[in-house]
């Protein structure tokens, strides 16, 4: 049964940092592409980034690179989403996502299995 476990959220004030662990189990864990999406109130789900199957290619979107950094640990099962000089828009819920891509790949928001979801909120 995959399971996906973030933890990591929390209040953080504008301009810091904050990591995000997404502790993965009940599947071949370099089998499946994992990532982050998140939502916040009233806005549609965002892609944040990927860590594709098999040799881990990084993904990350475009408006948080520079400040996001996708990794994966495989002897802990676990991806992560290092962020820092954070800003009052990336308050969100940050959710971890996993599915089985063969060969390779990742998915944006397609993911088909899910965590609980980490609230972040950047605020003074």
């Amino acid at each position: 049964q995959v399971q996906l476990v973030e933890s990591g959220g929390g209040l953080v004030q504008p301009g810091g940092s904050l990591r995000l662990s997404c502790a993965a189990s009940g599947f071949a864990f370099e089998d499946y592409a994992i990532g982050w999406v998140r939502q916040a109130p009233g806005k549609e789900r965002e892609g944040i980034g990927c860590v594709s199957s098999g040799d881990g290619d990084t993904y990350i979107r475009d408006s948080v690179k520079g400040r996001f950094t996708i990794f994966r640990d495989k002897r802990k099962n676990t991806v992560y989403l290092q962020m820092t000089n954070v800003e009052i828009e990336d308050s969100a819920v940050y959710y971890c996502g996993a599915d089985f891509v063969l060969g390779g790949g990742c998915y944006e928001l397609g993911f088909g299995h899910w965590g609980q979801g980490a609230q972040v909120t950047v605020s003074s």
